[in-house]
């Protein structure tokens, strides 16, 4: 590939990886009861214990919101150089009806994106961007049809023009989505009947949040998505990981 993130003399401390983003990568309250469940929630049971996760990603937060409400600036305190911050937002900047949270694609979104990476840049850290999971959005015909419009687009422009890495789950996700179909995909959000689940006693449809068996797939995904690139954070993911065979996926 076309770059190199190097950890050299650092390996011997204790490295940190951060997450910043939104519900769909957040850990959840109640795990042992709750099945929606967030990507990097399971990122600890698929990494090594050479690397120590810290998950700052929140529900309902965009770019913007989760810069006003000083999350950045508690995790960018906390950065040091060596350390991992994977970013991932799009799904609430899109959100126009709602101005502490919305972003236009190709100006407030991409600045703030651009904030995040030069940031933990000058911190000595390795950003690591990715654009947003997809929503189960079958149509009426049965076709996925894309929710998320230019953002996805943006993350990409963002990490072409300042040379970090870039896993495009859109992408990876919409193809795990695709295989599993309209019905079985289901099984990868939050689809319960009424008293199917203690936890949702009046059933719950969700298209856009995840199950255990979505996160842990969508998660397995974005590390060997990851692995890809060549990168040193191949050494932190456990080799079963990179071993395994996802549906809908050849590598």
């Amino acid at each position: 590939m076309w770059f190199t993130i190097g950890i050299t003399n650092l390996q011997a401390q204790e490295l940190n990886l951060f997450l910043i983003g939104d519900s769909t990568m957040s850990d959840k309250k109640d795990p042992d009861k709750n099945p929606e469940h967030g990507w990097g929630q399971v990122l600890p049971e698929l990494l090594t214990d050479k690397i120590k996760v810290e998950n700052h990603a929140v529900n309902g937060r965009s770019t913007k919101s989760f810069i006003d409400e000083g999350r950045w600036e508690a995790v960018l305190e906390k950065l040091e150089p060596g350390d991992y911050v994977f970013i991932q937002f799009g799904h609430n900047d899109q959100k126009f009806k709602s101005p502490e949270r919305f972003t236009n694609p190709f100006t407030g979104y991409r600045r703030n994106l651009e904030k995040f990476v030069k940031e933990t840049q000058e911190k000595g850290a390795h950003p690591i961007l990715f654009s947003s999971i997809v929503r189960r959005n079958f149509n009426e015909h049965g076709t996925l049809v894309d929710t998320h419009g230019e953002y996805p687009l943006v993350v990409r422009m963002v990490a072409d023009d300042l040379k970090v890495p870039f896993v495009d789950l859109q992408r990876a996700t919409g193809e795990l989505e695709l295989f599993y179909g309209e019905e079985d995909s289901k099984s990868l959000h939050l689809h319960f009947a009424p008293g199917e689940n203690d936890y949702y006693p009046n059933g719950k449809t969700d298209e856009t949040h995840l199950s255990e068996k979505g996160a842990t797939l969508v998660a397995s995904l974005a590390l060997k998505g990851l692995a890809e690139l060549d990168s040193e954070f191949k050494s932190f993911i456990k080799e079963s990981v990179l071993q395994k065979k996802i549906p809908g996926h050849n590598k």
